[in-house]
């Protein structure tokens, strides 16, 4: 039977969602704040509102009528997610896990004192004062951040006395919905970061691809890969927390669960409960089902019978460099000359600094040389310019 899906946030992995619940024969409406967001453009229905306004997310989802909600972003009233619940509508992956992951606060102390996982060292402040406090207590160099924000949003690092005023004023500027208190955290002398797409099923065990090596700039992702080599025994702890993490938070769906591995091992830093940004290597063929698929199929209640690695890949993200509207794409056919390339134009109709507006990918048989496959990704992404009025 055909579901109804309201997907709340359409960006670039809303869209590729979006385009997998599609091919398996359901109607999608999806909502914004503006028109004409990425995942819009292959919708069925579109909405515009602020979504964190309770009343306007009431009215459309009583409008509409959903079988199930999927929330892409934070800045969405997540309360509302358990009379949702309540009405007989699915949330995705549960109206806990979206209230609990949207705000950075309640998933690390969910990890950190409830669950017992091994974070870095952290505190809370709601003022320029109280930020002053917690970076002396948590020490130099930290990392400063919204409770809720995505993409690096309103993220730095503070190194010095110095920093503490900008760190503050950026966060404020950065940060999604109306929350003004960031966490601070110590900075973790991390050698990897990787994501751990995990995969919870209604009716199944729950899944694991092979880690997604990543490295960041601004707090947002520039290039992923995978599979990431790490050691056994670092992937069974990292499968092993990320089951109880999600256990705890219940539900289907996809997440991204990401950590740190340091010379003195491995530390829980965050969770998506949706595709992850770092996962859109998934894209370049790399699985038998990309992150969206594998999404799309728990959502829906699918067999997922397995997940099977075919080949190695890298991303590399496209960035918009100034202010403007109409973006053009300069050197698309340069950066996709080479077998086993590829690009994802995600088609946001305004451009600003660092704004992420493609993807490059580029692929190649297991056991490659993935420093190269990298930089092979990186050298397309560099051929192609945004250019907008």
């Amino acid at each position: 039977m055909s579901k109804k899906i309201m997907l709340l946030g359409s960006g670039e992995l809303g869209k590729e969602f979006v385009i997998a619940v599609k091919r398996l024969g359901h109607y999608v409406i999806a909502v914004d704040s503006y028109n004409n967001a990425p995942a819009q453009q292959v919708a069925d229905e579109r909405e515009v509102i602020d979504m964190l306004d309770g009343t306007a997310l009431d009215t459309i989802v009583a409008r509409h009528k959903p079988d199930i909600i999927v929330p892409e972003i934070e800045a969405i009233r997540t309360e509302r997610f358990y009379d949702y619940e309540k009405e007989g509508i699915q949330v995705v992956p549960s109206a806990r896990a979206a209230n609990f992951t949207m705000n950075r606060k309640a998933i690390r102390d969910l990890a950190s004192m409830e669950l017992g996982l091994r974070t870095a060292q952290y505190r809370y402040a709601s003022t320029h004062q109280e930020l002053q406090a917690a970076v002396r207590e948590v020490g130099f160099p930290c990392v400063v951040k919204p409770l809720m924000s995505s993409s690096g949003k309103g993220q730095s690092t503070v190194k010095s006395e110095e920093d503490i005023e900008k760190a503050w004023n950026y966060s404020q500027s950065g940060k999604r919905g109306d929350i003004a208190e960031v966490i601070v955290e110590s900075f973790v002398k991390f050698h990897t970061e990787i994501t751990l797409l995990t995969v919870t099923q209604k009716n199944g065990t729950t899944l694991f691809c092979l880690p997604i090596g990543h490295r960041q700039e601004r707090g947002d992702y520039q290039e992923s890969w995978q599979p990431c080599r790490i050691s056994e025994a670092h992937l069974k702890e990292a499968q092993e927390i990320a089951d109880k993490v999600t256990r705890s938070l219940t539900g289907a769906g996809i997440w991204g669960v990401e950590f740190f591995l340091a010379d003195d091992g491995l530390y829980f830093s965050e969770l998506s409960p949706r595709p992850h940004d770092t996962g859109m290597v998934t894209l370049a063929g790399t699985q038998n089902l990309s992150e969206f698929e594998l999404h799309a199929r728990a959502v829906l209640g699918l067999p997922i019978p397995e997940i099977t690695l075919l080949q190695a890949g890298a991303s590399a993200v496209v960035l918009a460099q100034s202010v403007g509207t109409n973006p053009q794409y300069i050197g698309v056919d340069e950066a996709v000359k080479e077998p086993r390339t590829d690009i994802r134009i995600f088609g946001k109709p305004t451009t600003r600094p660092y704004r992420r507006m493609a993807v490059t990918l580029a692929s190649d048989q297991l056991g490659c040389d993935i420093e190269a496959l990298k930089e092979k990704a990186i050298g397309n992404a560099a051929k192609v310019k945004v250019i907008s009025e």
